[in-house]
């Protein structure tokens, strides 16, 4: 009997001692970051250190590329038919992409050139099949795209 009251004696004193411990920590933990104490604002190097931590990886400017885009264009004059095409329109029309007529492919662009320049400069325009409007030239005026379409038809023999 004495043994089991010397071990509740024991497991007492040390749940004694671990909560005064933690009201120890507690009350210096309390005191060293307490915010009463320091009436001199939010700690700079802290608040830079939060704003490098929650700031942005990387950004997006759409605005840049199509600003200097238009400045190029404007800068100097309307592009040529092969311009527009080497830098716009050779990636469908140059491998045949979802069903772009290539260039060189006399028998394709004869159906389409029945139509007339002016019938592909809106198509081209608006957009046809898996074509967007404007292909993938956005930027390009509409007499650009009328000449890309006039270079790729002299290009495929019709």
């Amino acid at each position: 009997m004495s043994d089991d009251k010397s071990v509740t004696n024991t497991i007492l004193a040390v749940i004694g001692a671990l909560v005064v411990l933690a009201f120890a920590f507690y009350f210096i933990a309390n005191a060293v970051t307490s915010d009463e104490a320091d009436d001199s604002g939010p700690n700079p190097r802290m608040t830079a250190k939060v704003q490098e931590n929650i700031k942005p990886v990387g950004q997006v400017n759409v605005g840049a590329v199509a600003a200097a885009a238009a400045t190029t264009t404007e800068s100097t004059g309307p592009r040529s038919g092969d311009q527009v095409y080497n830098a716009s329109c050779m990636a469908c029309h140059g491998t045949g992409v979802a069903g772009a007529p290539k260039v060189g492919d006399k028998a394709a662009w004869a159906e389409r050139a029945a139509k007339g320049v002016d019938g592909l400069l809106t198509n081209a325009i608006n957009g046809i099949n898996a074509m967007p409007p404007k292909g993938t030239c956005a930027a390009c005026s509409d007499d650009e795209l009328k000449a890309a379409i006039e270079y790729m038809l002299k290009e495929s023999g019709v």
